[in-house]
């Protein structure tokens, strides 16, 4: 079977409505020792409901077996971060240079003194379960933390430690929102945070902003879209996709709105605090005036430290709502890594914004920043807003599309672009109608300047046929 498994191969690929999609192609499925692969089975999909036919040689004739999906998951969307991400990996596997500029991930080593103190865990034997909330010693720290750094003070039993900051967003979701409530989310945003509402039954808002404003969210646009339904307002800064970091300013005037609305909830999602770029500043929206109470702050580990894999994020904020998540987790996956979170401890032990350590990857992070900046706006047609944080550049590339390239077909859209990209430049990126803007594509600058360098001579000259090519 494991030689079966080796051999299979990729056989469709697509980007759109029904992506991601491919189909494994096993060469040789009647070696699999899998009763449900023997001679004479077959699967007939129906639009309503999903059966699988079973001709066995038992006394069984005829078995019909249900295997429809709830509605619930049928109306989820897959991430196509992730799915990108894994297609492009399985390309590089199968021999095909393909560039990765897709995933937001470090291209880091965890810091030597964090990765020791995961091993000292295991050699002493700490690998058993801990509190579903998460050690007191980690709690206490991110406590320390949170005061000296970010100007707001907790107690443990208001923190709670998860598997990374996704699952802390997710249940801080679940936890406040009920049907019929709506989800305001600025655009683009991460690509989670819509199904994660629709997960709740919530209603995802979406508000535009441009880049001709550095992608910010419009206060008087946020005033004219609230409601009585309006439940949680989510905010991340700096910001995945665009790099942008809201000003303390401009976090005040959404503040003041904010405070109007008795019901409306604030999720700050701090993950790329301090991944940062001056003059820029972070600023902690529970740290302004009449915020705390309604505000869940979500941070974690694995942007800041270089920790993707070790999975540990957290919230912070009101006991309330930081106990309704806790029994959500207590119910799905209880607390996070015991060693995880030892490591944890060592990383907020590294000193103020992570010390040395952090301070040598921000500063890479943002020579790749300044050269991709300069690459691309030596391209005509290309519209950009620098960022300001995180390790992502969201570039319009909408004056490419409409144009047809023989061989290939029209560019319709940013997938359609990306897909291009890949085919013709060997280079994975993420199309913007991921993060609800099509007109743009999200390029990851955590890989090393030499990568990047390559990466751009490559894109260039795959869009070399498209300045030439004709609109349809």
């Amino acid at each position: 079977m494991a030689n079966a498994l080796h051999n299979a191969a990729i056989s469709t690929f697509s980007f759109g409505d029904q992506y991601p999609i491919s189909r494994c192609v096993f060469p040789s499925l009647s070696t699999l020792p899998l009763r449900s692969m023997q001679k004479g089975k077959h699967v007939e999909l129906n639009r309503r409901v999903l059966v699988a036919k079973a001709k066995t040689t038992n006394d069984f004739d005829d078995i019909d077996v249900d295997m429809s999906l709830s509605q619930r998951v049928n109306a989820l969307k897959p991430s196509k971060t992730m799915a990108i991400s894994d297609h492009a990996t399985a390309l590089l596997q199968a021999g095909v240079p393909v560039i990765r500029l897709a995933a937001g991930e470090p291209d880091f080593d965890t810091p030597a003194v964090i990765a020791e103190a995961g091993m000292n865990a295991i050699r002493e034997g700490y690998t058993r379960y801990t509190p579903n909330a998460g050690t007191s010693e980690l709690r206490q720290a991110i406590c320390h933390k949170l005061k000296e750094e970010n100007g707001i003070t907790y107690t443990p039993d208001q923190i709670l430690v998860s598997n990374g900051a996704k699952q802390s967003v997710v249940q801080a979701v679940l936890a406040v929102c009920s049907p019929g409530d709506e989800v305001i989310i600025p655009a683009p945003f991460y690509v989670s945070y819509p199904e994660m509402a629709r997960l709740a039954d919530a209603t995802p808002v979406i508000l535009p902003t441009h880049i001709s404003n550095n992608f910010l969210l419009d206060p008087k646009l946020l005033e004219a879209s609230l409601s009585e339904r309006s439940r949680l307002l989510i905010l991340c800064t700096p910001c995945n996709p665009t790099g942008s970091v809201y000003s303390k300013k401009l976090l005040e005037d959404i503040a003041q709105i904010v405070a109007n609305h008795p019901r409306l909830l604030v999720l700050s999602d701090e993950i790329y605090e301090h991944i940062i770029y001056a003059p820029a500043t972070h600023t902690s929206f529970a740290s302004l005036p009449g915020m705390w109470n309604r505000t869940l702050t979500v941070n974690g580990f694995s942007k800041t430290f270089a920790m993707t894999g070790w999975r540990l994020g957290y919230i912070a904020g009101p006991k309330h709502f930081v106990a309704a998540c806790g029994k959500i987790q207590s119910q799905l996956t209880s607390g996070a890594s015991s060693i995880s979170q030892k490591a944890g401890v060592a990383a907020l032990g590294l000193g103020y914004a992570g010390g040395e350590a952090v301070s040598t990857m921000v500063k890479a992070f943002k020579e790749r920043r300044d050269f991709l900046v300069e690459s691309f706006r030596e391209m005509d047609g290309v519209k950009i807003s620098e960022p300001q944080g995180a390790f992502y550049l969201f570039i319009d590339f909408s004056s490419y599309y409409g144009r047809e390239v023989e061989g290939f077909g029209i560019i319709e859209n940013s997938d359609s672009l990306c897909r291009y990209l890949l085919d013709k430049g060997l280079v994975a990126l993420v199309p913007g109608s991921a993060f609800g803007d099509d007109s743009c594509i999200r390029i990851s600058y955590a890989e090393s300047l030499t990568t990047l360098e390559t990466a751009v001579e490559r894109i260039k000259k795959a869009l070399i046929p498209l300045s030439s090519a004709a609109l349809v």
